[in-house]
Order: structure tokens, then sequence, then C-alpha cells
């Protein structure tokens, strides 16, 4: 899997220009079909979505191209998810209050926060790094009080060093990005970030 941006016609025109990068071996990716049909929730409805599929010419695997709206293996659409992670570590809020919020169930919401909290470090971690390629000069990310707000100040942190670079972003639609879409998973990546 890889995170593209959002917006189709863009995609396509990467792939058919041989723009877009092989994840495993560097190779160029090229056109190779959809990937299987499925409902995204998203803050305003329900939305039929339907990946790109690219295969590498170097290697010849597949890889399934998803839009940054997204999370990999998660239903719901990444500004959906930081929302519920945001209510709970800057609010306070327990995981019910927020699924009413989110208009998500409950279960799926304690879900994400778990794996935000167990994986904190981690994220903050990435995070850190992905702000430091961006912003050489960036002095040092200092502690938010506990794990979690840790991680969401190195988020916080990482998105204002690309903003001041390259210019305005959607916030998770960005941590979509820079995580290569495994904010959740069990490894992050660095995402499409090249940064010379």
């Amino acid at each position: 899997m890889r995170i593209v941006g959002a917006e189709v016609a863009v995609v396509e025109a990467e792939l058919a220009g041989g723009l877009l990068g092989c994840s495993l071996c560097g190779g160029v990716l090229g056109p190779w079909g959809h990937a299987r049909e499925r409902v995204l929730r998203c803050r305003d409805g329900d939305r039929r979505l339907r990946p790109r599929r690219a295969r590498c010419r170097g290697c010849r695997r597949t890889h399934v191209l998803l839009p940054q709206i997204v999370l990999v293996r998660r239903q719901d659409e990444v500004a959906v998810i930081g929302a519920a992670i945001e209510a709970k570590v800057l609010g306070g809020q327990g995981f019910r209050r927020i699924a009413g919020q989110v208009r998500v169930s409950p279960v799926t919401v304690r879900g994400w926060l778990r794996r935000f909290a167990e994986r904190a470090g981690l994220i903050r971690a990435h995070f850190t790094r992905c702000a430091v390629l961006l912003d050489p000069e960036l002095g040092a990310v200092l502690p938010a009080g506990s794990g979690v707000a840790d991680a969401l100040e190195a988020i916080a942190v990482a998105v204002r060093a690309w903003v001041l670079r390259f210019g305005p972003a959607e916030r998770w639609q960005l941590v979509s990005w820079l995580s290569g879409g495994l904010l959740l998973q069990h490894e992050l990546t660095l995402g499409g970030l090249v940064v010379s």
C-alpha cells in the first residue's frame, strides 16, 4: 500500500508520467487496474472509494494507492480519527462521548485511542524525525505532559514545519501521508516525504 494525493486526476497523471516510485525497490510504478471498492465513513457521510492499483516496473510487485484521506486498514476518514484523538488528548473526553461526537461506534473509538496510546512513543519519535527533516534548524520539541500529549505535540510540530516549508495542507491528511498511512499500525514509514 502507498499513500498518494486525494485528487484522482493528479494521481492518474503521476502514474502515467512515471512519477510514482515503488516503496520496496524504488522502481517506477505504472497503472495496474483497481482494488476492490470499499465504503469510507467520512465526516459528511459515507463515500465509495475504489483505490487505484499500480505495478512496479522493476520488482513487478503491485501496490494499492490509497488517498491521503485514509489510514491503512481503517474504514473511517483520517480526519474523523484525528478529531477523536484530539478530543481525548486535548479535551480529556471519554471514548463514549467522543463516539457520539464523531458518530462512530464507541468500540471503534476506544480501539483508536488505545492504539494511539500504545504507540505514542513511536509516533512521537517518528513525527519528531519528520519535523527535523522538514526544518533542520528546528529546536527541541518540548514535552507536553504525557506520552499521548507528547505524540500529538510532535505531530503538530511536524505539520507546522511542513506548512512553513511548503504551504497550507489539511492537518490529518498530512499526518496520513507523513506516516505512510500507518499511524495506527505496527510500524511507521516516512511515507512520501522526500526533503532535499
